[in-house]
C-alpha cells in the first residue's frame, strides 16, 4: 500500500513539475538562446552566498599590489569573493600582509620581474582580469619612466592578450600629455609624458583595455598629504609654492573611491575599452588646500608661524631639491624631487567628454570629511585631547565648484 502511495505521488509530482516548468518558462525565462558556459571547470564557477568567504568567479592578477593603491584594490576585490594572484618583486614581506584581504586559499603570491616575460605568463595564465597598478614617481638606475610606464605596460597588456585574459585594467594619470607645459623642467614632466605613451602602448596591445586617469590620490601613507606635511618640504616654517599656489587648481581623489571604481569596472563588461577620469567631487586652488592642511595640523600662521610664499624668488629651495636627489638617488626624503615639484603645479583638467568614477556608480568622498582623519598623526600638540575642544575647529577650504569639468 505504501509503495502504491509513493508511486502515485511520484506521478503527480512529475505532472506538476512539467506544468510548472511551462509556466516558469513563460513567466521568468528569456526567449533568447541560453548563454553558453565559458568553461566546464567547476573551480571557475561561482559558489557561496557572496562576501569574502565566497568565490564570485573572478580570478584577478594585480600587478603593483604592494604599492599604495594595491592594498585598497586587493581589499575590495577580496571583499566580494575574488580569487587574487598577487605578483611581487623584492622582499616577500612587502606582499605577505595582503594575505588577509581574502579567505583561505583565495590569495596566491607569485614572484615576478617586469622584464621577465615567463614570470608574467605564470602570473596571468589562470586569470580572467588583470589590473596594472605598476608605476614610478621618479626614475632610478634600474627603471626609467619609459621602462615602467610604456614598455612595462605594453608587455603586461600584450602577454595578457596572448594568454586569453578577458579584461585588462590600466591605471594612467590625469593630465597625461605628449607635450606637458614646462614650468621648472625645460621639457615638462617626463612622468606625464610617459603616462600618455603608456596609454597608447596598452591600447595597441590590448584594444579592449579599461584605462583610469587619476588625479592626486590621498589616503593612508599616500604621497600627496604626507608630501605637504613633511618638514623637509618646508623651509623651516615657511611653505614655498609656485605663484604661492594661487594659479594651480587641484581635484584630488580618495584612494578608496578609485579602488571601488576599478572593482566596479572589472565587474562591468560595458566598461571594456573605455577611459575614466578619477577625480574628487570638488576643485580647489592649491593655496587653499595647503593652508587648510596646516590649519588641520594646528600649524597655521596664528598658532605656529606658518607662511606661504612664492618659490620663484627662493633659489635655495630648488637647491635643496637637487641636493635631496643627489644624496638619496633611490628613496627621496619626503618624496621631494624635481619631477614631483614640476607635477605639483599642473592644473587638473577634467574633460566633459570622458566618463568619471560617478559613471561607474561610485559615491565620491569629500575631502572635508576625510582629511581631518588622515592628518591626525601630524597635528601639533598631540598630547591635548581634541574632544575637549581646546582648539578652534579649523575652517574648511573654499572650493571652486562641485564635480566641475573644464
Amino acid at each position: 500500500m505504501s509503495a502504491l502511495v509513493l508511486f502515485s505521488s511520484a506521478q503527480i509530482a512529475r505532472q506538476n513539475a512539467g506544468s510548472l516548468g511551462v509556466l516558469c518558462t513563460k513567466a521568468h525565462y528569456s526567449t533568447d538562446a541560453p548563454r553558453a558556459l565559458r568553461t566546464t571547470d567547476l573551480a571557475a564557477m561561482k559558489r557561496g552566498t557572496g562576501g569574502r568567504s565566497s568565490f564570485n568567479g573572478m580570478v584577478a592578477t594585480v600587478f603593483g599590489c604592494t604599492g599604495f593603491m594595491g592594498r585598497y584594490v586587493c581589499n575590495k576585490l577580496g571583499k566580494i569573493g575574488t580569487q587574487m594572484i598577487l605578483p611581487y618583486r623584492g622582499d616577500h614581506y612587502d606582499a605577505i600582509r595582503l594575505k588577509v584581504t581574502g579567505d583561505l586559499g583565495q590569495v596566491l603570491f607569485q614572484f615576478y620581474h617586469l622584464e621577465d616575460e615567463e614570470s608574467i605568463r605564470k602570473a596571468v595564465r589562470h586569470s580572467n582580469v588583470v589590473i596594472n597598478l605598476v608605476g614610478r614617481d621618479w626614475e632610478t638606475n634600474n627603471f626609467h619612466f619609459n621602462d615602467v610606464h610604456v614598455e612595462g605596460a605594453r608587455r603586461l597588456a600584450r602577454i595578457s592578450r596572448e594568454m586569453g585574459v578577458e579584461r585588462f585594467i590600466h591605471v594612467s594619470a590625469l593630465n597625461a600629455s605628449p607635450h606637458p607645459e614646462p614650468l621648472i623642467l625645460k621639457e615638462g614632466s617626463k612622468f606625464l609624458k610617459s603616462k600618455y605613451y603608456g596609454e597608447l602602448a596598452v591600447r595597441d596591445a590590448f584594444p579592449e583595455a579599461t584605462i583610469f586617469r587619476p588625479a592626486d590620490i590621498y589616503g593612508q601613507e599616500d604621497r600627496f598629504l604626507r608630501y605637504y606635511a613633511h618638514v623637509w618640504r618646508r623651509q623651516l616654517r615657511w611653505m614655498p609654492l609656485w605663484h604661492k599656489g594661487e594659479k594651480t587648481i587641484k581635484q584630488p581623489v580618495f584612494c578608496s573611491d578609485l579602488a571601488q571604481g576599478i572593482v566596479n569596472a572589472a565587474k562591468d563588461p560595458d566598461s571594456a575599452g573605455k577611459v575614466y577620469q578619477a577625480v574628487g567631487p570638488r576643485r580647489y586652488y592649491l593655496s587653499e588646500l595647503v593652508d587648510w592642511f596646516h590649519r588641520v595640523m594646528r600649524k597655521d600662521a596664528n598658532m605656529w608661524g606658518y607662511v606661504r610664499y612664492d618659490m620663484r624668488w627662493d633659489p635655495s629651495f630648488m637647491l635643496k631639491v637637487r641636493l635631496t636627489e643627489t644624496i638619496c638617488p633611490s628613496f627621496k626624503v619626503a618624496d621631494l624631487h624635481t619631477e614631483r615639484v614640476e607635477r605639483e603645479y599642473v592644473t587638473d583638467v577634467v574633460l566633459p567628454s570622458i566618463a568619471t568614477l560617478e559613471d561607474l556608480g561610485v559615491t565620491l568622498t569629500k575631502m572635508e570629511d576625510q582629511i581631518p582623519w588622515e592628518l591626525r598623526p601630524y597635528r601639533a600638540a598631540q598630547y591635548y585631547d581634541a574632544e575637549l575642544d581646546e582648539f578652534e575647529k579649523p575652517a574648511p577650504p573654499n572650493y571652486i565648484g562641485a564635480a566641475a569639468r573644464v
